[in-house]
């Protein structure tokens, strides 16, 4: 059983990264050397998918690993 735990686990990091790495970009340091940013936007559209995406597989990644720590 723990070997499917470490495969899904395996699994969600893999796309708990790319769902990291598919979001918005832009909001780097440009607000702290007075360049306009954009940090109270509303997301929408694509964005919006990908943020409710990576509260879903972290909240999902974050059981898994408790799980496997009781187990």
């Amino acid at each position: 059983m723990t070997t499917v735990f470490n495969i899904v686990q395996f699994a969600l990091a893999g796309l708990l990264v790319a769902v990291i790495l598919l979001q918005q970009k832009g909001t780097g340091l440009s607000g702290v050397f007075g360049g306009s940013s954009n940090i109270y936007s509303t997301k929408r559209g694509v964005d919006k998918i990908l943020h409710l995406a990576t509260i879903a597989i972290s909240l999902v990644f974050f059981s898994i690993s408790l799980i496997r720590l009781v187990a």
